[in-house]
């Protein structure tokens, strides 16, 4: 049974332009929003499916996701090199809303233009701000902490977990992945939340699987040290074990928690993760 839904988790991940390498071993810490692409699918997946593969697999699946240098400069590199072409159509009005999205500000990307335009040329420069000054418009809201961390992960934070939150410190949201076959469920953690000690309690299989998806955190067993969690790594939790996981003081953190089917399965909650025992995480 655990090697059917590891085996499943894998797929999913894959399907989702993530890696088998990141299931294996730690992703490189980058807190940006990984890049997922359908544009080729979307406008040429039946007229030229290799070309659609190759624009949103490999470009922008592999290459884009690559964690050699951060996502922020990737993007300042794309953003200079389509304007010293002359492409100042939409592919760049794209690459101008993506750099913004991964924190490019409207005084750096004026910057970065006005640079450019010494080496690439100044009517390119001046077509590239006029898209520019759509994309960085005045009236501008910044994004709050929690959209900017849904941006760094595949699956939606969801509502707040308030049917649960007796039983967590601080502010837990559940978005349900499947509620049918194999129950999985994305857990999210604000920074410094946590539940409580709790047993996934089963006479025969049960348990629980946790794969890290964003952010980082903690998982803990009774007696034992804590495990830090970064995106890629999965825990395996018997049943009839006492633990409990949740975000790092200074980090979100999300998971998806798969249920693992049992006879006589049921969820004992009991104790808070006390402040002296959390704050000596780091």
């Amino acid at each position: 049974m655990k090697k059917f839904l590891i085996i499943l988790i894998t797929i999913l991940f894959i399907s989702s332009n993530i890696s088998y390498g990141m299931l294996t071993g730690k992703a490189r810490e980058n807190n940006m929003a990984r890049i997922k692409q359908t544009a080729g699918r979307d406008a040429l997946g039946k007229f030229a499916p290799d070309f659609a593969h190759f624009n949103d697999d490999i470009l922008f699946g592999e290459n884009w996701n690559n964690n050699d240098i951060d996502t922020k400069t990737r993007s300042i590199i794309t953003v200079v090199s389509l304007i010293s072409q002359g492409m100042t159509d939409t592919s760049l009005k794209y690459h101008l809303q993506n750099a913004k999205n991964h924190g490019v500000t409207k005084e750096e990307i004026a910057s970065i233009i006005t640079n450019t335009a010494f080496y690439a040329g100044w009517p390119k420069a001046w077509a590239a701000f006029n898209l520019a000054k759509e994309v960085w418009t005045e009236d501008t809201t910044p994004l709050t902490e929690k959209e900017q961390y849904q941006n760094s992960i595949m699956f939606p934070i969801g509502e707040r977990n308030d049917a649960f939150a007796k039983y967590f410190t601080g502010q837990s949201y559940l978005y349900p992945i499947s509620t049918s076959q194999v129950k999985m469920y994305n857990v999210t953690f604000e920074p410094k939340c946590r539940n409580n000690w709790h047993i996934h309690k089963a006479k025969t299989g049960g348990g629980q699987i946790l794969v890290a998806i964003g952010g980082r955190g903690y998982y803990q067993e009774w007696g034992k040290d804590p495990i830090e969690m970064n995106p890629g790594d999965v825990i395996n939790i018997p049943a009839n074990v006492k633990h409990w996981h949740g975000a790092a003081p200074d980090r979100w953190f999300s998971h998806i928690a798969v249920e693992v089917d049992g006879t006589d399965t049921a969820n004992e909650w009991l104790e808070s993760v006390t402040d002296e025992e959390y704050n000596k995480l780091k």
